[in-house]
């Protein structure tokens, strides 16, 4: 006969492992069966552990909604699974709205997007502007008209009366613009005197001169043993160079200044005062324009080869077909239809700055401001600086002073 053994200490029979499918959401039963069987056979009996006993993520501290429910479906879906499911399903602490700490929500690389936008909108940027072409052709406006702001050299005290020099001089102004939080620096260096005298030979040279000195001068500063956490950036981004609206052809001069300096800045050639011309002789003359600087060789922003993907190429190619821009300057505002808008008043009515179908200075602004002002300072830190530092680091195996001043090297 068999010993018999007592009920009370009888062991408990073990637990058949649950198939993978059973107990498991679907989209006819999204909830699983729950109960005291635990999804597994009738009669199969688990004791509950304690609540003590049910693992609790970091960031739980107490008895929060979220932790409640986390673990009365742990007890449901045995404790291993209910683990998993709170960490798998989203019942995290970042949704517990009552007591507690909560975690800091979605951590990936792409917030250092975020990062460098915090850091540059604390910094600023700088962003340096020559405006080249003989008198008349409403340079200051423009520039003026570009930043809504009165930066341009006859803000800073010009007049009328200030006599045409006898040679090209070289003024810069610099005024902080801020718009949304972020700052800039601007910097619009004017060219008096370029271009009306009689005798017009080598009048690039001082022009030409000034862009390079500032390659020096940032150039003395990187090679520093030590240098400045922020070395001022003077040198020119970008160069207008405003052609005269004859309808016929380019000058001369305007050959020789892109020619020349084409490949040690930016430059963007515009026709100035285009509301001088039909919008046939406009169109005609932009075409000859455009096959005088290719016939020449003159490359200008933004150059195919500086093209970096496919779709920087579409978005260049679409502005090199529309330019050089014809444009139309004016700071003086005219009622228009009931509003207010940028223009110059004629006999005939009011010529609109903004309007596509009056003038491309719109065209202009939106390319240069919206979206190259950035790459604008890219090539030319990337290719007409380094072009400029490798030519100094070579010449007699390093750096001397330049223009008989002692180099601080």
């Amino acid at each position: 006969m068999s010993d018999i053994v007592p009920p009370e200490v009888r062991p408990k029979p073990a637990v058949p492992a649950k198939p993978p499918n059973v107990g498991a959401p679907s989209p006819s039963n999204p909830f699983p069966p729950q109960g005291p069987n635990l999804g597994g056979p009738a009669g199969v009996g688990v004791s509950a552990p304690p609540p003590s006993a049910i693992p609790v993520p970091i960031g739980i501290h107490g008895a929060s909604h979220a932790g409640s429910h986390a673990v009365s479906h742990a007890l449901s879906h045995g404790v291993s699974h209910g683990a998993a499911h709170i960490g798998g399903h989203g019942h995290s602490t970042s949704n517990s709205t009552s007591g507690g700490s909560t975690l800091l929500g979605y951590i990936g690389i792409d917030t250092i997007i975020e990062q460098m936008r915090k850091k540059t909108m604390k910094a600023g940027f700088d962003f340096n502007i020559m405006v080249v072409g003989h008198s008349g052709l409403g340079k200051s406006t423009l520039v003026n008209t570009l930043f809504k702001s009165q930066v341009s050299r006859r803000s800073a005290g010009w007049s009328r009366d200030d006599k045409i020099p006898k040679t090209v001089e070289i003024k810069s102004v610099s005024h902080v613009i801020e718009e949304g939080g972020v700052k800039m620096k601007l910097t619009v260096v004017d060219t008096p005197g370029f271009g009306d005298l009689i005798n017009n030979n080598n009048c690039w040279e001082p022009i030409s001169k000034y862009i390079n000195e500032q390659y020096e001068k940032f150039l003395k500063e990187e090679v520093n043993i030590t240098r400045k956490k922020r070395i001022p950036d003077t040198r020119v981004h970008c160069c207008l160079y405003f052609i005269s609206p004859t309808g016929h052809s380019l000058r001369q001069l305007d050959i020789e200044f892109m020619k020349r300096l084409s490949h040690s800045v930016n430059i963007i050639p515009v026709i100035a005062k285009a509301d001088t011309m039909t919008p046939e002789e406009r169109q005609e003359f932009k075409q000859r324009v455009k096959k005088e600087l290719e016939m020449n060789g003159i490359e200008f922003y933004p150059q195919k080869e500086f093209d970096e993907d496919m779709e920087d190429k579409s978005d260049n190619d679409k502005i090199r077909e529309a330019m050089p821009f014809a444009v139309v300057g004016s700071d003086k505002e005219y009622q228009v239809n009931g509003k207010r808008v940028l223009g110059r008043k004629t006999a005939w009515g009011v010529v609109e700055v903004e309007n596509t179908n009056h003038c491309e200075f719109a065209q202009l602004r939106d390319f240069l401001i919206r979206s190259h002002l950035q790459d604008l300072k890219e090539v030319t830190h990337n290719i007409h600086y380094e072009t400029y530092r490798a030519k100094r680091l070579h010449e007699n195996g390093g750096l001397h002073p330049v223009d008989g001043q002692e180099s601080n090297l």
